[in-house]
């Protein structure tokens, strides 16, 4: 599995934790974030992890901010991406079960490290359910 992740100064404490996280699960990563605390602009790092998914290229993608908020909306201006912005471990479950989310968005400045990487944890270990949530899923994407 190839992951890619992505920051804004905000997120680069967070991103390395992340980042160990994944490697010890021997998942690969794609780091397209800072890797710095100086300010930047976040829809710089944002796109091509955005890309990535949207492509394929890679399967999943995480996006670290402040907020989570910049990075979310950034994200979902792709087309095939749907980036949800989580707090919880709950809320990351429902993201990826029923809307078959495929960025996961943390907001640095409202969650703990350890926060970040169990919800992260969730995000890889949720499968989406289909059925019902399926169809709604498929009404997500606006004709280009």
């Amino acid at each position: 599995m190839k992951i890619a992740i992505g920051n804004d100064h905000a997120g680069t404490a967070y991103k390395f934790k992340v980042i160990e996280y994944l490697k010890e699960s021997g998942i690969e990563v794609q780091n397209y974030g800072t890797d710095s605390t100086d300010s930047v602009d976040y829809p710089d790092f944002v796109h091509p992890v955005a890309t990535e998914v949207n492509d394929g290229t890679a399967e999943l993608g995480i996006l670290i901010c402040g907020s989570g908020n910049g990075v979310a909306m950034s994200a979902n201006k792709h087309q095939k991406v749907r980036a949800a912005l989580c707090w919880t471990r709950e809320i990351v479950e429902l993201a990826r079960s029923h809307n078959n989310a495929n960025i996961l968005c943390i907001p640095a400045r409202f969650t703990a490290p350890e926060q970040a990487v169990d919800m992260v944890k969730t995000f890889l270990e949720t499968s989406f359910e289909g059925g019902r949530h399926e169809r709604r899923v498929d009404k997500i994407p606006m004709g280009c």
